[in-house]
């Protein structure tokens, strides 16, 4: 798969099979991260990959205990919303249950740190879904960036005190069939000036 064909076909998948992808497939998607674009060279970007089922379970036990304390507002954004009454509900795991989760974080006070991050993601994804692996962003651990739970058990599995989590990726096999098919796009204006 070429690479425009790889970005055009990426779509988020929430459904992933239990199987482990091979170690070679992972290391190639953390490398493809670890090349995107950083702001001044920086490569502040750390990547926290998570294959441990238990820690997945413990960080996703932490997560939705932590989003049903909170409360829904008329503007809370819609995805927050969902995670939030999801987690009131009992039956909520951000992460899809995805054999492979990568947590991403950048240093505090570093001006390009979500940028830096957000950019090394897709890379992420799109790497995934040039060797046919299903992928799918993550927001929830960057909403709880500021949580002291959620601080205190990373900073136990590698988050440094300097940094805060800027994003995720869940990123596996597809259960099921692989969705790879161009989106219609309804919005992303463009306005040339020439």
């Amino acid at each position: 798969m070429d690479a425009l064909q790889a970005i055009m076909t990426r779509r988020s998948n929430r459904r992933f099979s239990s199987a482990l992808p091979e170690k070679e497939k992972i290391e190639t998607i953390i490398e493809a991260g670890r090349q995107a674009p950083c702001g001044s060279n920086s490569q502040s970007t750390h990547f926290i990959v998570i294959t441990n089922k238990d820690v997945q379970n413990d960080l996703s036990s932490i997560a939705m205990e932590e989003f049903a304390k909170m409360d829904v507002k008329e503007d809370t954004y819609v995805s927050l919303k969902n995670s939030i009454l999801a987690s009131k509900r009992g039956n909520y795991i951000f992460y899809y249950g995805a054999p492979v989760l990568i947590v991403t974080a950048n240093k505090k006070g570093y001006g390009n740190a979500m940028a830096d991050s957000a950019c090394a993601l897709e890379n992420m994804m799109i790497a995934a879904n040039a060797l046919n692996m299903a992928s799918c962003y993550i927001n929830q651990l960057h909403w709880l960036s500021d949580n002291e739970r959620i601080l205190a058990y990373m900073n136990g599995i590698g988050l440094k005190d300097d940094e805060f989590i800027t994003g995720a990726l869940s990123f596996g096999f597809a259960e099921g069939e692989l969705i790879q098919k161009e989106k219609k796009i309804t919005g992303n204006p463009v306005s040339f000036v020439e």
